[in-house]
Protein backbone atom coordinates (compact mmCIF):
# COMPACT_ATOMS: atom_id res chain seq x y z
CA UNK A 1 0.00 0.00 0.00
CA UNK A 2 1.81 3.67 -0.65
CA UNK A 3 0.95 6.00 1.25
CA UNK A 4 0.67 9.52 0.69
CA UNK A 5 3.36 12.03 1.52
CA UNK A 6 1.84 14.53 2.92
CA UNK A 7 3.74 17.67 4.90
CA UNK A 8 2.14 19.85 7.32
CA UNK A 9 -0.34 23.46 7.46
CA UNK A 10 -0.42 23.91 11.46
CA UNK A 11 -3.09 25.64 12.52
CA UNK A 12 -2.53 26.99 16.44
CA UNK A 13 -5.81 27.78 18.68
CA UNK A 14 -6.66 27.34 21.79
CA UNK A 15 -8.93 25.15 22.49
CA UNK A 16 -8.84 24.04 18.75
CA UNK A 17 -10.47 20.85 18.60
CA UNK A 18 -11.61 20.34 15.23
CA UNK A 19 -9.42 18.43 12.91
CA UNK A 20 -6.33 20.01 11.16
CA UNK A 21 -5.40 19.81 7.77
CA UNK A 22 -2.28 18.73 6.24
CA UNK A 23 -1.74 18.74 2.72
CA UNK A 24 0.16 16.62 0.02
CA UNK A 25 2.33 17.92 -2.79
CA UNK A 26 -0.16 17.06 -4.73
CA UNK A 27 -2.65 19.72 -3.31
CA UNK A 28 -4.90 16.54 -1.68
CA UNK A 29 -5.95 17.90 2.12
CA UNK A 30 -6.03 14.90 5.07
CA UNK A 31 -7.45 14.82 8.52
CA UNK A 32 -4.77 13.20 11.05
CA UNK A 33 -5.73 11.85 14.28
CA UNK A 34 -3.75 9.92 16.85
CA UNK A 35 -4.93 7.05 18.09
CA UNK A 36 -2.49 5.34 21.37
CA UNK A 37 -2.37 2.87 23.92
CA UNK A 38 -0.49 3.81 27.51
CA UNK A 39 0.34 2.22 30.20
CA UNK A 40 0.35 4.38 33.28
CA UNK A 41 2.72 2.15 35.75
CA UNK A 42 0.68 2.03 39.31
CA UNK A 43 -1.72 4.56 38.85
CA UNK A 44 -3.48 4.73 42.23
CA UNK A 45 -4.90 6.32 44.54
CA UNK A 46 -3.44 6.86 48.31
CA UNK A 47 -6.81 5.36 49.81
CA UNK A 48 -6.52 1.53 50.81
CA UNK A 49 -9.11 -0.06 49.27
CA UNK A 50 -9.91 -3.32 51.83
CA UNK A 51 -11.41 -5.41 48.92
CA UNK A 52 -8.49 -5.21 46.96
CA UNK A 53 -4.90 -5.95 47.08
CA UNK A 54 -3.95 -2.17 46.86
CA UNK A 55 -1.24 -2.19 49.24
CA UNK A 56 1.13 -3.88 46.88
CA UNK A 57 1.00 -0.45 45.10
CA UNK A 58 4.35 1.42 45.49
CA UNK A 59 2.53 4.66 46.66
CA UNK A 60 1.36 2.84 49.83
CA UNK A 61 4.76 2.50 50.89
CA UNK A 62 5.64 6.25 50.83
CA UNK A 63 5.11 7.69 54.43
CA UNK A 64 5.19 11.45 54.04
CA UNK A 65 3.80 14.01 51.51
CA UNK A 66 1.96 10.45 49.60
CA UNK A 67 -0.92 13.05 48.55
CA UNK A 68 1.61 15.24 47.14
CA UNK A 69 3.19 12.05 45.21
CA UNK A 70 -0.19 10.96 43.95
CA UNK A 71 -0.64 14.64 42.44
CA UNK A 72 2.62 14.33 40.69
CA UNK A 73 2.25 11.54 39.47
CA UNK A 74 -1.25 12.49 38.04
CA UNK A 75 0.23 15.20 36.29
CA UNK A 76 3.10 13.70 34.87
CA UNK A 77 0.71 11.18 32.91
CA UNK A 78 -1.92 13.52 31.70
CA UNK A 79 1.71 16.05 30.59
CA UNK A 80 2.99 12.74 29.08
CA UNK A 81 -0.70 12.08 27.20
CA UNK A 82 -0.90 15.71 26.22
CA UNK A 83 2.46 15.56 24.18
CA UNK A 84 1.22 11.92 22.17
CA UNK A 85 1.16 12.33 18.21
CA UNK A 86 0.99 16.74 19.41
CA UNK A 87 3.72 17.71 16.92
CA UNK A 88 1.66 15.80 13.78
CA UNK A 89 -1.90 16.55 14.88
CA UNK A 90 -1.76 20.11 17.24
CA UNK A 91 -3.75 17.76 20.30
CA UNK A 92 -3.80 15.11 22.21
CA UNK A 93 -4.19 11.41 21.15
CA UNK A 94 -8.09 11.36 20.00
CA UNK A 95 -8.64 7.81 21.71
CA UNK A 96 -6.39 6.46 24.33
CA UNK A 97 -6.09 2.76 25.74
CA UNK A 98 -5.15 3.23 29.21
CA UNK A 99 -4.10 0.23 31.67
CA UNK A 100 -2.54 -0.25 35.30
CA UNK A 101 -4.58 2.24 37.06
CA UNK A 102 -6.93 1.47 40.01
CA UNK A 103 -10.59 3.08 39.61
CA UNK A 104 -12.42 5.43 38.28
CA UNK A 105 -11.39 8.01 40.31
CA UNK A 106 -7.92 8.17 39.09
CA UNK A 107 -8.80 8.77 35.66
CA UNK A 108 -11.09 11.48 36.55
CA UNK A 109 -8.13 13.21 38.18
CA UNK A 110 -6.13 12.47 34.99
CA UNK A 111 -8.81 14.01 32.67
CA UNK A 112 -9.38 17.25 35.20
CA UNK A 113 -5.58 17.67 35.24
CA UNK A 114 -4.73 21.44 33.44
CA UNK A 115 -3.23 19.24 30.56
CA UNK A 116 -5.86 17.72 29.69
CA UNK A 117 -8.76 19.35 30.91
CA UNK A 118 -8.90 21.34 28.10
CA UNK A 119 -9.95 18.41 25.71
CA UNK A 120 -12.57 17.22 27.30
CA UNK A 121 -12.29 13.71 27.45
CA UNK A 122 -14.61 11.38 28.60
CA UNK A 123 -13.90 7.37 29.40
CA UNK A 124 -15.47 3.79 29.73
CA UNK A 125 -14.17 2.00 32.00
CA UNK A 126 -15.19 -1.33 34.20
CA UNK A 127 -14.08 -2.69 37.36
CA UNK A 128 -11.69 -5.97 36.88
CA UNK A 129 -11.27 -8.70 39.43
CA UNK A 130 -7.42 -8.66 38.88
CA UNK A 131 -5.62 -9.67 42.28
CA UNK A 132 -3.89 -6.78 42.37
CA UNK A 133 -6.89 -3.90 41.66
CA UNK A 134 -5.54 -2.56 38.38
CA UNK A 135 -7.75 -2.18 34.87
CA UNK A 136 -7.97 -0.77 31.92
CA UNK A 137 -9.87 1.51 30.63
CA UNK A 138 -10.52 3.83 27.21
CA UNK A 139 -10.83 7.72 27.43
CA UNK A 140 -11.69 9.76 24.36
CA UNK A 141 -12.26 13.33 23.25
CA UNK A 142 -15.79 14.17 23.09
CA UNK A 143 -15.82 16.52 20.11
CA UNK A 144 -14.31 13.06 18.17
CA UNK A 145 -15.60 10.38 19.42
CA UNK A 146 -18.85 9.13 20.58
CA UNK A 147 -18.86 5.79 22.17
CA UNK A 148 -22.42 3.63 21.19
CA UNK A 149 -22.08 0.34 23.37
CA UNK A 150 -19.38 -0.76 25.58
CA UNK A 151 -18.79 -4.34 27.59
CA UNK A 152 -16.13 -6.22 29.34
CA UNK A 153 -15.19 -9.66 29.34
CA UNK A 154 -13.96 -11.33 31.82
CA UNK A 155 -11.23 -13.55 31.01
CA UNK A 156 -11.13 -17.31 33.27
CA UNK A 157 -8.13 -18.51 33.95
CA UNK A 158 -6.57 -21.57 36.50
CA UNK A 159 -3.24 -22.14 37.81
CA UNK A 160 -2.16 -25.28 36.32
CA UNK A 161 -0.74 -26.83 39.32
CA UNK A 162 -2.41 -25.84 41.91
CA UNK A 163 -5.79 -25.41 40.18
CA UNK A 164 -7.04 -22.05 41.87
CA UNK A 165 -8.06 -19.41 40.06
CA UNK A 166 -5.89 -16.38 38.83
CA UNK A 167 -7.62 -13.25 38.77
CA UNK A 168 -6.79 -11.12 36.12
CA UNK A 169 -7.70 -8.03 33.77
CA UNK A 170 -10.76 -7.85 31.90
CA UNK A 171 -11.17 -6.83 28.22
CA UNK A 172 -12.37 -3.92 27.22
CA UNK A 173 -14.62 -3.40 23.86
CA UNK A 174 -16.26 0.08 22.85
CA UNK A 175 -17.86 0.61 19.46
CA UNK A 176 -18.53 4.02 18.44
CA UNK A 177 -18.59 7.02 15.91
CA UNK A 178 -14.85 8.40 14.60
CA UNK A 179 -15.65 11.72 13.32
CA UNK A 180 -18.70 9.76 12.09
CA UNK A 181 -16.96 6.35 11.37
CA UNK A 182 -17.82 3.14 13.02
CA UNK A 183 -14.77 1.96 14.70
CA UNK A 184 -14.27 -1.09 17.40
CA UNK A 185 -11.61 -0.54 20.01
CA UNK A 186 -10.73 -3.71 22.28
CA UNK A 187 -8.32 -2.74 25.15
CA UNK A 188 -5.92 -5.03 26.50
CA UNK A 189 -3.31 -5.91 29.92
CA UNK A 190 -2.78 -9.51 29.15
CA UNK A 191 -1.08 -11.75 32.44
CA UNK A 192 2.34 -10.61 33.19
CA UNK A 193 5.53 -13.32 33.29
CA UNK A 194 5.66 -13.36 36.76
CA UNK A 195 7.15 -16.54 37.53
CA UNK A 196 9.09 -17.25 34.64
CA UNK A 197 7.84 -16.51 30.73
CA UNK A 198 7.13 -20.07 29.63
CA UNK A 199 5.33 -20.96 32.34
CA UNK A 200 2.85 -17.90 32.32
CA UNK A 201 2.77 -18.33 28.10
CA UNK A 202 -0.49 -20.14 28.20
CA UNK A 203 -1.94 -17.38 30.28
CA UNK A 204 -1.31 -14.77 27.50
CA UNK A 205 -2.45 -17.18 25.04
CA UNK A 206 -5.87 -17.98 26.32
CA UNK A 207 -5.63 -13.51 26.03
CA UNK A 208 -4.64 -13.71 22.99
CA UNK A 209 -7.77 -16.31 21.60
CA UNK A 210 -10.11 -14.15 24.13
CA UNK A 211 -9.34 -11.17 22.02
CA UNK A 212 -9.36 -12.78 18.35
CA UNK A 213 -13.48 -14.17 19.62
CA UNK A 214 -14.19 -10.84 20.05
CA UNK A 215 -12.75 -9.99 16.69
CA UNK A 216 -14.53 -12.65 15.03
CA UNK A 217 -17.94 -11.82 16.28
CA UNK A 218 -17.39 -7.87 14.70
CA UNK A 219 -16.51 -9.50 12.03
CA UNK A 220 -19.57 -12.20 11.78
CA UNK A 221 -21.53 -9.14 12.06
CA UNK A 222 -19.55 -6.98 9.78
CA UNK A 223 -16.42 -8.86 7.72
CA UNK A 224 -15.28 -5.11 6.72
CA UNK A 225 -15.52 -3.58 10.77
CA UNK A 226 -12.60 -1.25 11.58
CA UNK A 227 -11.24 -3.00 14.84
CA UNK A 228 -7.83 -2.02 16.78
CA UNK A 229 -6.73 -4.12 19.36
CA UNK A 230 -4.22 -2.09 21.94
CA UNK A 231 -2.71 -2.73 25.02
CA UNK A 232 0.38 -3.82 27.34
CA UNK A 233 0.12 -8.04 25.71
CA UNK A 234 3.42 -8.87 27.87
CA UNK A 235 4.85 -10.45 25.22
CA UNK A 236 6.31 -9.38 21.62
CA UNK A 237 4.57 -8.94 18.45
CA UNK A 238 6.40 -12.08 17.20
CA UNK A 239 5.34 -14.14 20.16
CA UNK A 240 3.07 -17.08 19.53
CA UNK A 241 0.15 -15.75 21.82
CA UNK A 242 -0.13 -12.41 19.38
CA UNK A 243 1.22 -14.43 15.97
CA UNK A 244 -0.57 -17.63 15.91
CA UNK A 245 -3.42 -16.90 18.58
CA UNK A 246 -4.46 -13.76 17.47
CA UNK A 247 -3.18 -14.36 14.06
CA UNK A 248 -1.46 -11.08 13.27
CA UNK A 249 0.07 -10.23 9.56
CA UNK A 250 3.26 -8.01 9.12
CA UNK A 251 3.55 -8.10 5.77
CA UNK A 252 0.51 -5.91 4.32
CA UNK A 253 0.90 -7.86 0.34
CA UNK A 254 -0.55 -11.22 2.06
CA UNK A 255 -3.11 -9.67 4.07
CA UNK A 256 -6.81 -10.91 3.76
CA UNK A 257 -10.08 -9.30 4.40
CA UNK A 258 -10.39 -10.90 8.18
CA UNK A 259 -6.68 -10.72 8.90
CA UNK A 260 -4.94 -8.24 11.69
CA UNK A 261 -2.27 -6.19 10.49
CA UNK A 262 0.39 -5.52 13.31
CA UNK A 263 2.82 -2.70 12.36
CA UNK A 264 4.30 -3.14 16.00
CA UNK A 265 5.91 -6.00 14.65
CA UNK A 266 8.16 -3.58 12.16
CA UNK A 267 8.98 -1.83 14.87
CA UNK A 268 10.20 -4.39 17.03
CA UNK A 269 12.37 -5.97 14.36
CA UNK A 270 14.30 -2.71 14.42
CA UNK A 271 15.64 -3.28 17.20
CA UNK A 272 12.73 -0.93 19.36
CA UNK A 273 11.17 -1.21 22.41
CA UNK A 274 8.35 0.16 24.99
CA UNK A 275 9.82 -1.34 27.78
CA UNK A 276 13.35 -2.56 29.03
CA UNK A 277 14.66 -5.03 31.40
CA UNK A 278 17.95 -6.19 31.95
CA UNK A 279 19.62 -4.07 29.16
CA UNK A 280 16.65 -6.53 27.18
CA UNK A 281 14.36 -4.38 25.01
CA UNK A 282 10.73 -5.52 24.97
CA UNK A 283 7.92 -4.00 22.52
CA UNK A 284 4.70 -5.22 25.09
CA UNK A 285 2.76 -2.14 23.79
CA UNK A 286 0.98 -3.16 20.73
CA UNK A 287 -1.43 -1.30 18.38
CA UNK A 288 -2.67 -4.01 15.58
CA UNK A 289 -5.41 -3.26 13.07
CA UNK A 290 -8.26 -4.97 11.13
CA UNK A 291 -7.36 -5.26 7.42
CA UNK A 292 -10.24 -3.09 6.13
CA UNK A 293 -7.64 0.01 7.58
CA UNK A 294 -5.35 -0.58 4.82
CA UNK A 295 -7.11 -0.11 2.20
CA UNK A 296 -5.80 2.90 -0.14
CA UNK A 297 -9.23 4.50 -0.71
CA UNK A 298 -8.83 7.71 1.70
CA UNK A 299 -12.67 8.52 1.18
CA UNK A 300 -12.66 7.08 5.05
CA UNK A 301 -9.94 6.83 8.01
CA UNK A 302 -6.95 4.45 6.77
CA UNK A 303 -3.86 3.65 8.81
CA UNK A 304 -0.86 6.07 7.92
CA UNK A 305 1.99 5.79 10.25
CA UNK A 306 2.73 4.22 13.47
CA UNK A 307 5.61 4.74 17.08
CA UNK A 308 6.94 4.22 20.29
CA UNK A 309 6.59 7.90 21.46
CA UNK A 310 10.31 7.75 23.95
CA UNK A 311 10.20 11.64 23.63
CA UNK A 312 13.53 13.01 25.62
CA UNK A 313 11.34 13.75 28.72
CA UNK A 314 9.79 10.30 29.41
CA UNK A 315 13.75 8.64 29.28
CA UNK A 316 15.84 7.95 32.49
CA UNK A 317 18.65 10.55 31.97
CA UNK A 318 21.27 9.11 34.09
CA UNK A 319 22.05 6.40 36.39
CA UNK A 320 22.24 2.85 35.38
CA UNK A 321 18.90 2.64 34.21
CA UNK A 322 20.15 5.42 31.36
CA UNK A 323 17.77 5.45 28.24
CA UNK A 324 15.35 3.26 29.84
CA UNK A 325 11.82 4.68 30.47
CA UNK A 326 11.51 7.20 33.15
CA UNK A 327 9.99 5.40 35.42
CA UNK A 328 7.96 6.60 38.77
CA UNK A 329 8.60 4.23 41.60
CA UNK A 330 11.93 2.71 42.48
CA UNK A 331 12.94 0.72 45.41
CA UNK A 332 13.76 4.24 46.62
CA UNK A 333 10.55 5.58 46.04
CA UNK A 334 9.16 8.02 43.46
CA UNK A 335 11.80 9.43 41.50
CA UNK A 336 9.51 12.01 39.66
CA UNK A 337 9.40 10.21 36.41
CA UNK A 338 6.40 9.06 34.61
CA UNK A 339 5.79 5.19 33.94
CA UNK A 340 8.16 2.49 32.98
CA UNK A 341 6.50 1.64 29.89
CA UNK A 342 6.28 4.13 26.57
CA UNK A 343 3.11 4.93 24.83
CA UNK A 344 2.59 3.20 21.52
CA UNK A 345 0.09 5.48 18.67
CA UNK A 346 -1.04 5.10 15.59
CA UNK A 347 -2.03 7.55 13.13
CA UNK A 348 -5.21 7.43 10.79
CA UNK A 349 -5.67 9.68 8.32
CA UNK A 350 -8.78 10.79 6.00
CA UNK A 351 -8.55 12.84 2.90
CA UNK A 352 -10.86 16.22 2.44
CA UNK A 353 -13.13 16.02 -0.17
Amino acid sequence: MSVPQIQYLVVFCFLYLDSQPLISQTGREFEIHTIAFYNLENLFDTINDPLKNDEASPIMDIQFQRGLVYQQKVHNMAKAIAQIGKTETGKPPVVLGLAELENRSVIEDLLNDPELQPYNYGMVHYDSPDRRGIDVALIYQKALFVPTSASRHELTLYDRETGYRIYTRDQLLVSGLFDNEPIHFIVNHWPSRSGGEMKTRPRRIAAAKNARKLVDSLQAIDPYSKIIIMGDLNDNPNDRSVKVALRTQSDKSKLRLKDLYNPMELIFNQGMGSNAFRDQWSLFDQIILSEPFLKQDYSSYRYYRSGIFNERFLVTPNGPYKGYPFRSFNASGFTGGFSDHFPAYIYVIRERL
